[in-house]
């Protein structure tokens, strides 16, 4: 389609409905300063113009207090900034709300990726084979996050669905009332929130939106194929990592994991019950309403009393006789509406969705070291033992971790929690928690450290059921993970143990701690190449190598086009499956509806069908690959001297909102791992690293060192190279189109006060340089005239966002400028600046 034409499309679906609701909301009188919306239009007035005149916060805000507010007192000014927030929070939400009211509308316009359309340019017989043969055998897992950039309560998070469903009816009364209620609601937590809040928020789309999504999702897939029989179950598999990802949070506990496994099972079994309920009304045939009414009763007590444990083959074998029944004697009526609900029993048994355990290395080398000092196996430190005495302990040695008191409560608690997991699989099922996750694996006792804990607290290893994953996230993790996998597929015993997990190794890479450690261009580059190592290594081996991506939301975090990436893979990569975590805002932005959520899966699944059909495979040349080397060192140096500059971390504690995150009631992570005092950069989340650059509109960390590097090599005559490095290498041009996304939300005029300041001066002029570099080489290279020429309908979202937010931003600025300035009313300053970390949060969507 014109792209002109879908712009139409977007304004009319969404532009202006989002004006229309807009003007109902800003003059809804949520105080006695009702006034107070009428001016929000004023104030960007005022902020546009203002930076466009190179004025600062303070030049920019106080003649608009002046002028137009009136204000008296500074107390007033904090006052007005305080319900300005409150404002601009809800803007988003509402622009949020008719976006995903339109989504139906505009996406039909942009069909390519579902299922169907792909089946249709792929008509022949022999292809259509192909295609049932890859869906039979092919899983993608969507694995949900708690981190901290999602904090909306599960009463607005209703409002928020009520809201979209009546602005796609067009119903303007009600609208007005949602509108009424949703600025009188308060969208944050008021208190920190637990880790067990964070899994029933994320649950509350498993149960309103994933449980008949899926379902939903199977049955086009298998109506697609009519003429074939496709039965795959675990095509859509859906992982959780509230309540067992105890990464740095020291608030997940053994306790935590099991009260939210046992929440998942239960909120699946009242999805359970209340389909079987609808059924009751319409299999009111002798004998098969009595299998109905007796399941629906079992799974009834299941709910009401934890003891009463149902089991997935239990529920299934009573639909299968019901089902029997009806084909056989009641001439299969309703029989779709049955089947409907015995393919969700198969998708999601009695799990709903997998919860995976994640831990740190650091705290299983501690657990390790403490009990083998109890053993007198060492005297202080593992370091006494060389690689071969400890590999023989960690495989060999009969050890009950049990048996000893521990002083440190963190090793009490690994242990009980391993311990557990036997329990847990007992009420959910294997499939209900049968992952175990190790953040910062460098070398092979990252695995062996986690199999021997299983071992010494009561596993028998031939009869483990779980996958041991490494997560390789640093350049050094990386650059070892192929010397590390050889060796544990060397090791006898751990052979073993992955010919028992069905021949299948799950390898996690992460973009996030990858692009802060190596910044964007070398991070994403490194992940492409290692997955096309360790597939090789794997394949050398006989077991299947299964990747699992842990991506975030903006492109710094490796977050962007999504399906854009999965098919830009080459041949050399394992294309068994697909996995990758959803965080944050992105389950509410890119994941909170059906349509949303099927889009997005599609898109996933047609990806791996991209790379099996096609016929380049994506095979990158060794010219290609000489020059996107040569890129992604001299991106990489350039990234390296940033951060080594000795104003980087001064300035992100002082000039960014940076500390202000873990102030924030967002999630229930603190802030930074480790206690160190100073703050070093390899104790920073990389949320709130890349969250601190977002907040500036800077987005550093998704672009910095792409520029220098272009141009580098346009200096040594390579511009053509680089042009068709661009047209003919799909990952290239995808990491290219995320960063122009980073690169179209910044906004350095915003900041640009700072280039005159006495410290950090110099330091925002290298960023700054750097920015306008990296725009004109990426535009460049790809041939656009503009920032994301070719995806008009995101730029679009993107520049309402950005215009619905920059008085947040500058109000945010302002605090920040008065905090330096040691003002009297510090303290209320500091919490407009946290106050407004969640509208700007909330306003980044990234097209996923």
């Amino acid at each position: 389609m014109d792209p002109n034409k879908k712009i139409e499309e977007f304004d009319k679906l969404v532009f202006t409905k989002f004006n229309i609701y807009n003007s109902l909301f800003l003059n809804l009188p949520y105080s006695k300063d009702s006034n107070i919306g009428l001016l929000i239009p004023l104030m960007y007035k005022y902020c546009k113009e203002g930076l466009e005149a190179g004025q600062n916060p303070l030049e920019i805000l106080d003649p608009f207090f002046e002028e137009m507010v009136k204000t008296k007192s500074e107390k007033d000014k904090i006052d007005f900034m305080f319900k300005l927030i409150q404002y601009v929070e809800r803007q988003v939400v509402l622009f949020d709300s008719v976006e995903d009211a339109a989504f139906h509308n505009i996406q039909k316009y942009n069909n390519e990726l579902d299922i169907k359309h792909f089946l249709h340019s792929h008509a022949d017989s022999e292809t259509h084979q192909k295609i049932f043969d890859k869906l039979s055998d092919f899983s993608a897992r969507i694995v949900f996050t708690a981190h901290p950039t999602q904090f909306y309560t599960p009463s607005v998070l209703e409002i928020i669905t009520s809201l979209r469903k009546l602005i796609a009816g067009n119903n303007i009364n009600e609208i007005n009332q949602k509108l009424h209620q949703l600025g009188l609601s308060s969208l944050i937590n008021p208190e920190k929130p637990t880790p067990y809040d964070e899994a029933k928020n994320i649950i509350f789309f498993l149960r309103n939106v994933y449980y008949d999504a899926v379902g939903a999702l199977y049955q086009t897939i298998k109506r697609n194929f009519s003429n074939l029989q496709f039965k795959n179950p675990d095509i859509i598999k859906l992982g959780f990592w509230p309540g067992g990802d105890r990464d740095g949070n020291p608030y997940v506990t053994a306790e935590t994991t099991k009260n939210v496994a046992d929440e998942l099972r239960i909120n699946l079994l009242e999805c359970y019950y209340k389909d079987l309920c609808s059924l009751q009304s319409k299999l009111t045939f002798r004998g098969v309403d009595n299998i109905i009414h007796k399941l629906s009763s079992q799974v009834h007590k299941s709910i009401l009393n934890s003891d009463e444990i149902i089991k997935f083959e239990d529920i299934l074998e009573s639909l299968n006789e019901a089902r029997e029944l009806l084909i056989n004697n009641y001439h299969a009526l309703y029989l779709d509406d049955l089947d409907e609900l015995i393919d969700k029993v198969n998708i999601f048994k009695i799990h709903f969705a997998c919860l995976d355990i994640r831990q740190d290395h650091s705290v299983h080398k501690n657990v390790i070291e403490t009990i083998l000092k109890k053993e007198k196996l060492i005297n202080d430190s593992i370091v006494e033992l060389n690689k071969a005495e400890l590999t023989q302990i960690l495989l060999h040695n009969d050890i009950n971790a049990h048996r000893y008191e521990y002083s440190d409560e963190l090793i009490n608690d690994t242990i009980k929690n391993i311990s557990q997991l036997h329990d847990i699989q007992a009420r959910n099922g294997e499939e209900g928690c049968s992952r175990y996750i190790i953040s910062n694996s460098e070398d092979i006792f990252s695995v062996l450290f986690v199999y021997a804990l299983f071992k010494w607290c009561g596993w028998n290893t031939e009869e483990l059921t779980f996958d041991i994953i490494p997560l390789f996230e640093t350049m050094e993790g990386m650059k070892a993970s192929e010397t590390v996998m050889e060796e544990l597929f060397l090791l006898e015993e751990y052979r073993k143990h992955v010919s028992a997990r069905e021949n299948k190794q799950t390898i996690m890479l992460g973009f996030s701690d990858g692009t802060k450690d190596g910044g964007y261009l070398k991070a994403n580059w490194s992940i492409f190449n290692v997955k096309e190592t360790l597939s090789a290594v794997c394949d050398k081996f006989g077991i299947k190598a299964v990747f699992f991506d842990g991506r975030g939301g903006p492109p710094a975090r490796g977050g962007g086009k999504t399906h854009s990436f999965y098919a830009a893979q080459s041949s050399k990569t394992s294309n068994h499956e697909i996995q990758l975590t959803i965080q944050g805002q992105t389950i509410t932005s890119k994941y909170a509806t059906q349509e949303q959520f099927i889009d997005n899966c599609e898109s996933l699944l047609t990806a791996a069908l991209i790379m099996e059909l096609s016929d380049k495979n994506n095979d990158i040349s060794v010219k290609h690959r000489d020059i996107f080397d040569e890129l992604a060192e001299l991106s990489y140096k350039k990234f390296e001297q940033l951060k080594q500059h000795e104003m980087f971390i001064p300035y992100l504690e002082e000039k960014s909102t940076l500390k202000y995150y873990a102030k924030a009631k967002i999630g229930s992570r603190p802030g930074k791992r480790g206690n160190n005092k100073k703050l070093q950069l390899s104790d920073l989340r990389a949320i709130s690293f890349v969250g601190a650059w977002s907040q500036m509109k800077q987005n550093v960390p998704g672009y910095y060192g792409i520029g220098t590097a272009i141009k580098n090599l346009i200096e040594q005559n390579k511009l053509e190279e680089l042009k068709g490095l661009y047209r003919e290498v799909p990952i290239f041009k995808a990491l290219v189109q995320n960063s122009m996304m980073s690169l179209s939300k910044s906004n350095f005029k915003l900041t640009s006060y700072m280039q005159n300041d006495e410290k950090f001066g110099e330091f925002w002029n290298i960023l700054y340089t750097e920015y306008k570099l990296s725009k004109k080489m990426l535009l460049l290279v790809s041939g656009s005239e503009t920032l994301m020429q070719d995806e008009a309908l995101t730029g679009k979202s993107i520049e309402i966002r950005e215009k619905i937010v920059l008085p947040l931003l500058l109000s945010q600025q302002y605090a920040l400028q008065k905090i330096s300035e040691n003002n009297q009313y510090i303290d209320l300053y500091e919490k407009i600046v946290v106050r407004s970390l969640y509208g700007n949060i909330n306003a980044s969507r990234n097209s996923v």
